[in-house]
């Protein structure tokens, strides 16, 4: 492949991955290939390749000669996300705490600033700066990892939780336990206690997911 067909699958892919996130494209949803190339606004190539490399990380299912089809929200496939999330959380905090006391300071400000928020008058967009919120304390401990092949799994993990999370509203009621758990989170941290953290995150995990009517 040339370098600018490079770039232009690059871009294909990145605009794939802003319609799954944004909702755009919902979990289940099936597609013909040429509406995917209407959908991004890139050729034919360069969206058969963004889908490929979205099916390398499981965000959608190649269907031959139908298309393709985006993936499940489910119970199974939503446990299986969260715990692997979870799982790398507790990796990256116990090697960021291996490396001394991380800065929490801006992370604890955020958190608190918008439980302040959830606590008084939520503005109309609360929803997605929870999300964001919420996304900073994950991707605060998978910088931990400290290792690319580790990161990568982070990141193809998170792209997929983005599509379970369009599926599933961040509604008012569960902003304020969430960001409640996250500061228990992050107090651990700073107390440096590594198996305080693994107890917290597992304790946000099961919340997590008794929130979304599965079981753990």
């Amino acid at each position: 492949m040339k370098p600018t067909e490079d770039l232009q699958s690059d871009q294909a892919f990145k605009m794939l991955l802003a319609q799954l996130r944004s909702g755009r494209l919902r979990g289940s949803a099936l597609l013909a290939t040429p509406e995917l190339v209407e959908l991004i606004g890139f050729p034919l190539s360069a969206t058969r390749e963004a889908i490929k490399r979205a099916e390398e990380q499981s965000l959608l299912r190649i269907l031959p000669k139908r298309g393709v089809v985006i993936m499940d929200t489910g119970p199974e496939t939503t446990r299986a996300c969260m715990d692997m999330r979870a799982t790398l959380d507790k990796e990256g905090a116990r090697r960021l705490l291996a490396a001394g006391t991380p800065d929490l300071s801006a992370l604890r400000r955020a958190h608190e600033t918008l439980l302040a928020e959830v606590e008084g008058d939520p503005g109309a967009d609360l929803s997605q700066r929870a999300i964001t919120t919420d996304l900073s304390l994950h991707d605060f401990l998978a910088s931990g990892l400290d290792n690319p092949f580790l990161q990568q799994a982070y990141a193809a993990n998170r792209n997929r939780i983005a599509i379970i999370q369009n599926a599933r509203n961040f509604l008012p009621d569960r902003v304020r336990p969430a960001m409640q758990e996250h500061l228990q989170i992050i107090t651990a941290l700073e107390s440096g206690d590594s198996m305080a953290v693994t107890e917290r995150i597992d304790h946000h995990l099961k919340l997590t997911l008794r929130w979304w009517g599965i079981e753990g």
